[in-house]
């Protein structure tokens, strides 16, 4: 349900607004929907003896340094409308959006072993050259016994698992005799 509000806020903000913008606008975002981690935080957004006009105030406070009038406009709105609870959902709509209009995206490479750099960066550039948009891939030591690629933003995960390609390996040979 938030996404769907948030969807409604990024829309009319696009309208006005260029990428370089909007991605200034989504990084702001993205740090105030760190604020909503902190439980102190959410229970001061949460408390009803907070006026809208304070909650409003704390926002705007916070993103004073960024001097955005879109911004600032937004958070008033939210605040007006008591939909300051979806700031995060707004920050991860806004990263989404920007990543398909930029066709930017991150992704994660899962081993329980080491993948040198070189490695990964080939892996970036194929996956790149076949969606046809520029990844990033960070590499995360895990428990997977193989090599899992996982791109969230564009829907791909591809594995190889060692234990599925030795398997493989045993069934073509005995297929083969």
């Amino acid at each position: 349900m938030e996404e769907l509000i948030a969807k409604r806020y990024i829309k009319a903000l696009k309208k006005s607004s260029d990428v370089e913008k909007m991605q200034e606008i989504t990084s702001i975002f993205s740090i105030l929907a760190e604020a909503f981690k902190d439980e102190k935080f959410i229970q001061i957004i949460n408390n009803p003896d907070v006026s809208k006009s304070q909650k409003s105030e704390i926002l705007l406070d916070a993103v004073k340094s960024a001097e955005s009038k879109d911004v600032d406009n937004l958070i008033k709105l939210l605040a007006e409308h008591n939909r300051i609870s979806i700031l995060p959902a707004l920050a991860e709509v806004m990263r989404k959006d920007i990543a398909v209009t930029t066709k930017s995206y991150a992704g994660v490479v899962y081993s329980n072993s080491d993948i040198e750099a070189k490695v990964i960066e080939d892996l970036s550039s194929g996956l790149g050259s076949k969606f046809d948009s520029k990844i990033s891939l960070k590499f995360e030591k895990s428990s997977f016994n193989g090599i899992k690629v996982d791109v969230q933003d564009l829907g791909v995960e591809i594995s190889f698992s060692k234990s599925r390609i030795n398997s493989q390996i045993i069934e073509h040979i005995a297929k083969a005799i």
